[in-house]
C-alpha cells in the first residue's frame, strides 16, 4: 500500500516515514500544501497522512481539493488542535480519521490499519492478482499467462501490478512512474516506454496472443484483461 505524508516538520516526517518503512509500506513526503496536493491528485496513494498547519496550503484545503477532484483515498489528519470543534471542521472538509499530536506511532499504524480495512485499501488482496489468463502470485511474486511461466526483473514484476489493479484505465506515463519507480526515483520517465516493450515481449511470446497492454496515443497506457 502507497501512503502520501504531507507533513513540514522534517524531523518528524523522517520518522513517521520511517515507522510506516517499517512496515512494509511504500510511503512518499511532501513538505508543503501544495506539494502534498499535486501528489495526492495522481490518484496513486491509497492513505494521505495530512497535517493541519502547512506552508502554502493547510489541511482542510488539501482535503477539499481532493474531494473535489474525486479521487479514491483515505486521509488522516493530524495537528495538535484537540478542540471538538476542530475535529469537526477536518472531518467536514474531508478528513476520515484525526489524530491529535503529540501521538504514539502505534496509535497511529492502528489509525492507518483501520482506515485500509474501512475502504478496503488492499483492493481485497489474496495471494494471487488474476486478470483474463494472467496470474500474479502476490507471495511469491511470479507471474504466468496460461500455462507460461513469465521470467520478469523485478521491475517489470511491479509495472505488470500496477496495470493488473488498474485494469481498464487509461495511465499516464507519469503515474506509471511514480507509482512503480517512486517519485524520488533518479531514473527518468522514459524509462516507462522502455520497460513495457520489455513486458510486452514476455507478455506475447506465444503465437496469437493479443497484447493486453494498449497505447493510448497522446496519454499513456490502458492494460486490458485477456
Amino acid at each position: 500500500m502507497r501512503i502520501l505524508l504531507i507533513e513540514d516538520d522534517q524531523r518528524l516526517a523522517r520518522l513517521i516515514a520511517q515507522v510506516l518503512k517499517e512496515e512494509h509500506f511504500i510511503v512518499d513526503v511532501a513538505h508543503d500544501g501544495d506539494a502534498g496536493l499535486a501528489l495526492a491528485l495522481t490518484g496513486v496513494h491509497q492513505i494521505a497522512i495530512v497535517d493541519w498547519m502547512l506552508p502554502k496550503r493547510d489541511g482542510p484545503a488539501i482535503c477539499r481539493a481532493v474531494r473535489t477532484g474525486r479521487v479514491s483515498i483515505a486521509i488522516l489528519m493530524l495537528t495538535a488542535r484537540a478542540q471538538v470543534e476542530d475535529r469537526v471542521i477536518g472531518l467536514d472538509n474531508g478528513a476520515d480519521d484525526y489524530l491529535v499530536k503529540p501521538f504514539a506511532f502505534e496509535e497511529l499504524l492502528a489509525r492507518v490499519r483501520a482506515l485500509s480495512r474501512r475502504f478496503d485499501l488492499t483492493g481485497g488482496d489474496t495471494s494471487e492478482l488474476r486478470r483474463g489468463a494472467i496470474m500474479l502470485d502476490l507471495r511469491a511474486r511470479t507471474a504466468r499467462r496460461g500455462d507460461v511461466a513469465l521470467d520478469l526483473t523485478a521491475t517489470e514484476w511491479n509495472l505488470l501490478e500496477c496495470f493488473m489493479r488498474h485494469t481498464g484505465q487509461t495511465l499516464t506515463r507519469e503515474q506509471l512512474f511514480n507509482q512503480v519507480w517512486g517519485f524520488d526515483s533518479d531514473a527518468q520517465v522514459t524509462m516507462v516506454d522502455v520497460y513495457i516493450s520489455y513486458l510486452r515481449r514476455k507478455l506475447n511470446m506465444a503465437p496469437g496472443q493479443i497484447d493486453p497492454i494498449e497505447t493510448v496515443r497522446g496519454i499513456g497506457y490502458r492494460f486490458v484483461a485477456r
